[in-house]
């Protein structure tokens, strides 16, 4: 109770609210998105498209034509570098602007219903960073001014091209759970061991007491730091930083001065949902020692099999989250009033409510157009661990590992469809010439060629198995030993 009545004094100490529309959101990896195609996104409930004009510049527009509102991402990305709306064929440069209506009666007229204000698309500002896409949620010439005076939250360490920073992977999912418990789980160190057995610790050993000690000051603009007390035995100093609108900044800084940097992004996309981005950062020591990363993940691996294993982790607190968002909306009160927070591990995570209550006018402000409620509890369990529609169908990455597999396992099945027809031949020839005998051991070719028939479809079998983690990841903590 103390911790909450010096929170709230705390926020009171300070004025203004945070402007959720005035800020910069990360919503893709610029390496994953298909360029000759729209890409469709929503941003604080507004449906938005991303495409790549003529320029080799990344493009965000409202995702409505202006004519009758067909949605921009259903069409298509021209030689020429405009986006083509696939129902009327209105065509649109990378301000925006109409370029071409080709029903019109002559050149006259399109030029006149091009420059008229109406047939413009509803553009917004964009800039790419650190391999991120970022989008500012706000539209018009004062947007443009006002973007250029904000920087996104990048990580500083990836700016300084110091030889000691490795910049792993980046992974990217949209998570059936809102922007706000996502941040509320990464404020929450005490739910790792438990919740993430097997990977990072484990729950029967690691969940032990810590206390939360603040270390930056709360503020409406900049969020708030914590600092883990007591840390493991080899590292010196473990903070979470909260960075709004929508970046975690967990580091852990070893004794011998490597750092591991967990860069979590989560963007609100609509109510229930949010898509995350995330990487590590590994920050050598002076004597040029790479730090340990984030369980196996920071071994060295291909993007893809990063994106496929990912799967692993997200998936193992997805459904509590899920489920969690939906038992206190239901409920129907304050969430400080909902939850039962005795331990100073929840210190971060009653901070981070407050500040969404006190400083943050309680929650996103979702655009009109969207339905402000959340959707009904998923009861099927597939769904929340659905991985094409979160992450593969968005992900060139992944596209192209996933083709490359199948064609794989194809090939394996036709091999081993091979070897079978090779030794049919081989033990053909040997019976047909030894007529006279009574029973003929087949050759040594026979089962050479057998074995390979079985380590074939074999082959093909566990790759078509594999495949399945690009669609779906099924996990139950009762099945986690």
């Amino acid at each position: 109770m103390a911790t909450e009545i010096s929170i709230h004094n705390e926020l009171q100490a300070e004025e203004g609210i945070f402007q959720w529309t005035k800020q910069w959101y990360a919503v893709a990896v610029v390496e994953f998105l298909d360029p000759s195609r729209p890409h469709a996104m929503q941003l604080l409930g507004k449906d938005i498209v991303l495409w790549r004009d003529g320029f080799g510049k990344w493009r965000c527009f409202a995702d409505f034509c202006p004519h009758r509102l067909a949605p921009l991402s259903e069409g298509r990305v021209e030689s020429d570098g405009t986006l083509l709306c696939a129902y009327h064929a209105w065509r649109f440069d990378s301000e925006g602007n109409c370029v071409s209506i080709p029903q019109s009666k002559d050149e006259q007229t399109e030029a006149k219903h091009c420059s008229n204000p109406k047939s413009c698309a509803v553009a917004y500002p964009t800039q790419e960073c650190q391999g991120l896409l970022w989008v500012w949620s706000e539209s018009g010439s004062q947007a443009q001014v006002e973007s250029q005076l904000k920087t996104p939250r990048i990580i500083p360490e990836l700016e300084n091209g110091s030889h000691r920073v490795m910049h792993l992977f980046w992974n990217v999912r949209d998570l059936p759970y809102g922007w706000d418990f996502f941040m509320e789980n990464v404020c929450d160190p005490a739910h790792v061991p438990v919740s993430h057995h097997g990977i990072m610790g484990n729950r029967y050993q690691d969940a032990k007491y810590y206390d939360m000690i603040k270390v930056r000051q709360m503020s409406t603009q900049e969020g708030f730091a914590y600092e883990i007390t007591p840390v493991e035995p080899d590292i010196e100093q473990k903070v979470h930083d909260f960075q709004p609108p929508s970046h975690m900044k967990i580091v852990s800084t070893f004794k011998d001065g490597g750092k591991l940097i967990l860069a979590l992004y989560a963007t609100p996309t609509r109510p229930g949902w949010c898509r995350h981005i995330g990487c590590q950062v590994l920050v050598k020591n002076e004597a040029l020692k790479t730090p340990k990363g984030l369980g196996f993940f920071a071994l060295p691996m291909p993007t893809w099999l990063g994106h496929v294993l990912g799967s692993l982790f997200l998936h193992q607190d997805a459904v509590f989250l899920h489920y969690q968002e939906k038992t206190i909306a239901q409920q129907k009160r304050k969430w400080v009033n909902a939850v039962y927070t005795p331990n100073p591990q929840d210190k971060m995570t009653i901070a981070f409510r407050q500040w969404l209550e006190k400083r943050a006018g309680g929650g996103i402000p979702w655009d009109s157009s969207c339905n402000p409620n959340l959707p009904p509890v998923e009861r099927d369990k597939q769904k929340l661990f659905d991985v094409w529609t979160t992450h593969t169908q968005d992900c060139s990455v992944c596209q192209n590992a996933l083709k490359n597999i199948n064609r794989l396992t194809i090939l394996a099945y036709i091999a081993a469809v091979v070897c079978f027809g090779l030794g049919v031949i081989v033990d053909a020839r040997t019976v047909a010439s030894a007529a006279q005998s009574a029973f003929v051991m087949p050759p040594a070719g026979f089962w050479w060629a057998i074995g390979g028939t079985i380590l074939f479809a074999i082959a093909g079998y566990q790759l078509k198995r594999f495949s399945r983690l690009f669609y779906v990841y099924e996990f139950e903590h009762s099945h986690n030993d």
